[in-house]
C-alpha cells in the first residue's frame, strides 16, 4: 500500500509548476533567502545518508529559475528513527516513512517536539475520533485535498500550534486570542 501512495505523490509532486510565484498557474516558487538554502542542502544531504531520495534534491537552474533562489520539491523514503522527522525545516523535503497503523503513526507524529499541524486521510468514524483525540498538534485535518495540512482556514478555523509550535496551546482568530494580549487582574473591596 505505502508504494502506491508513494508513486501518486510522486506522479502529483512531478506535474507541480515551478516559478515566479506571481504568475497564477504556479503552484512553487523560490525558498526565502540563502540560509534556507542551506537548510535544504543539509536535509537533502541526511536524506541521502539515512534513506533515499525519491525525487528532487537539488538547486533548480535556468532562465526561469534566475531570479530567486530555487531548490527542487524533494521526497525521500526514510526510516523512522531519522532526524528529519524531528525538524520543523520550512523548505520543501517531505520525509516519507512506513508505519503499522494508526497507533503507530500518532505514537511517531506525537515524538516530535512541535505541534503546529496534523492530518490523516480516513473514512472510518473509527479512526478520526481516535486521531482527533491522540494526535498532540493545534491544527488538525482530516481528508483535507487541498494544499498541505498546513494552515488554518480564516474565520472559520483558529491558528494555533501546541508544544514547541506555540506555547499557549490558544490560537490567532480563536476565541480566546485577544485574551492572550490582556492581563487578567482581580480586585476586591472590603468595606469595613
Amino acid at each position: 500500500m505505502i508504494d502506491e501512495f508513494v508513486e501518486k505523490l510522486l506522479e502529483r509532486t512531478r506535474s507541480l509548476r515551478i516559478g515566479d510565484p506571481t504568475e497564477r498557474d504556479v503552484f512553487f516558487g523560490p525558498v526565502i533567502n540563502a540560509d534556507a538554502v542551506k537548510k535544504f542542502e543539509r536535509a537533502v544531504a541526511q536524506a541521502k545518508q539515512d534513506g533515499e531520495i525519491l525525487l528532487g534534491g537539488g538547486r533548480l537552474t535556468g532562465k526561469q529559475f534566475e531570479r530567486g533562489l530555487y531548490v527542487a520539491p524533494t521526497i525521500a523514503r526514510l526510516p523512522l528513527n531519522s532526524s528529519l522527522f524531528m525538524e520543523e525545516l520550512f523548505v520543501p523535503v517531505l520525509a516519507v516513512g512506513e508505519v503499522s497503523d494508526l497507533d503507530q503513526a500518532i505514537a511517531e507524529t506525537n515524538k516530535v517536539d512541535y505541534g503546529l499541524t496534523a492530518g490523516i486521510f480516513s473514512r472510518r468514524e473509527s479512526d478520526i475520533t481516535r486521531f482527533f483525540d491522540a494526535v498532540e498538534a493545534g491544527v488538525c485535518y482530516v481528508n483535507k485535498r487541498t494544499g498541505a495540512t498546513t494552515g488554518a482556514w480564516p474565520g472559520a478555523q483558529p491558528f494555533t500550534g501546541w508544544k514547541g509550535s506555540g506555547s499557549t496551546g490558544k490560537g490567532g482568530c480563536g476565541p480566546y486570542y485577544v485574551a492572550q494580549f490582556m492581563r487578567e487582574q482581580s480586585r476586591t473591596v472590603i468595606d469595613s
